[in-house]
C-alpha cells in the first residue's frame, strides 16, 4: 500500500499511522509503482478529475470519493478517460451496502409497494461555522456546491438507485445561516417520476441539533422509512415472513453525520472495496460504477440548473 500527499509531514504521518509501505509527495511516483493496480482519489471534490486522468493513464483502477467530480462535464471526462483506458472505477455510495438499504432495494424489486405514490429524501444536518474555514469546503470549485453536493448527495444516490431517475425536478437554493460560504447552505426540490410518483428532496447544513438521514418510499400497498440504515417503519397490506424483525434489525451501517461532529462509520467504504476487488477477480464492473456514480451528480445539477433558471429542468 502506498500514499501520496502534496505536505511530507502529513503524509508520512499518515503512512506511519495506517501501516502504509510506500508514501510520497508526487502522485506520479506512486502511479509508477507496479504493485499498486489501485488508486483511491480522495482530494477535494472539484480535484478529482486531474489525478484520476493520470492514474487512469498510468492503467490503475480506480476508487473516487462522493461525488465522482462537481459538473457533468468533468465526470465524463473522467469516465471516458477510464474507458479508453479499460479500467474500472468505484463511484463511493458506501450506504447502498448496508443491511437498511439492501432490505429495502429488495422490496422495491420485488414490487411490494405496487405503483410508487411518493419517493423523498431529507438530509437535515449540522455543521458549525468552523466547517467551512478550510481551504475548500463552500467553494464553487472545489465543493461543487453546498449541503446537496457534498451532504445530501449520498441520500440523493440511495433514492435514484431505488426508485430510478426522476424526469423532472423544480428546485430552490439558499443561503440562510452559512452566509460566507459561496454555495447553498439549504436546498430543496420536488421531483416527478416515470409513472408519475412525486417526492422532494431536502438538504441542509444550517439547522441545529441535525438528523439522521431520512428516505420515505411510500405505494399503494406499502410504505418503508429508513433513517441512516435502521428501518424505522415497514408497512405493507399483505406481510411476509420475516417482516417482523425487519425494524429491529441492527443496522449495519450508521453514518452518524448529522451533528455537528460527524462520526463515520468505516464499514460501508470496507464492503464497497471489497466489492471492488471482488469485481476485478471475476471481470465484472463494480455494484456503483462510474455510470452509476454519475446519476447523483446529474440529479444534484439539476437541481441547481432549476434554482438558477427558475423553473423546472427536465432529465434526460
Amino acid at each position: 500500500m502506498g500514499v501520496a500527499r502534496r505536505k511530507e509531514d502529513r503524509v508520512r504521518r499518515f503512512a506511519e499511522k495506517h501501516g502504509a509501505g510506500f508514501w510520497t509527495t508526487r502522485v506520479e511516483d506512486l502511479l509508477a509503482r507496479p504493485d499498486i493496480h489501485v488508486i483511491c482519489i480522495t482530494t477535494p471534490s472539484g480535484a478529482h478529475l486531474e489525478p484520476a486522468l493520470a492514474a487512469a493513464r498510468a492503467g490503475k483502477h480506480l476508487v473516487v470519493e462522493k461525488p465522482l467530480e462537481v459538473t457533468l462535464e468533468r465526470v465524463d471526462a473522467l469516465l471516458d478517460a477510464a474507458g479508453t483506458a479499460g479500467v474500472q472505477i468505484a463511484a463511493i455510495f458506501q450506504n447502498r451496502f448496508g443491511r437498511g438499504a439492501q432490505t429495502l432495494k429488495a422490496a422495491l424489486d420485488q414490487g411490494r409497494f405496487g405503483r410508487l405514490v411518493l419517493a423523498s429524501a431529507y438530509v437535515k444536518w449540522h455543521r458549525q461555522a468552523e466547517y467551512y474555514r478550510d481551504h475548500w469546503h463552500g467553494r464553487r470549485d472545489l465543493d461543487g456546491g453546498g449541503a446537496l453536493m457534498n451532504q445530501g448527495i449520498h441520500a440523493v444516490d440511495l433514492l435514484q438507485w431505488l426508485v430510478g431517475m426522476p424526469v423532472e425536478v423544480f428546485g430552490q437554493t439558499s443561503r440562510v445561516v452559512h452566509t460566507g460560504i459561496e454555495v447553498e447552505d439549504t436546498a430543496a426540490a420536488v421531483l416527478r417520476f416515470p409513472g408519475g410518483a412525486l417526492g422532494v428532496i431536502e438538504a441542509s447544513t444550517a439547522l441545529f441539533p441535525g438528523w439522521s438521514r431520512r428516505i420515505e418510499i411510500c405505494g399503494e400497498h406499502g410504505s418503508a422509512v429508513l433513517e441512516d440504515d435502521r428501518m424505522v417503519r415497514w408497512d405493507f397490506r399483505e406481510k411476509m415472513p420475516g417482516d417482523d424483525n425487519v425494524q429491529n434489525a441492527e443496522a449495519a451501517n450508521r453514518p452518524g453525520a448529522g451533528a455537528g461532529t460527524p462520526q463515520i462509520s468505516h464499514q460501508g467504504h470496507r464492503l464497497q472495496i471489497q466489492d471492488l476487488v471482488d469485481a476485478l477477480r471475476a471481470g465484472r464492473a463494480p455494484a456503483v460504477d462510474g455510470r452509476a456514480g454519475r446519476n447523483a451528480v446529474a440529479l444534484v445539477r439539476a437541481v441547481y440548473d432549476s434554482a438558477a433558471s427558475g423553473v423546472p429542468v427536465r432529465i434526460g
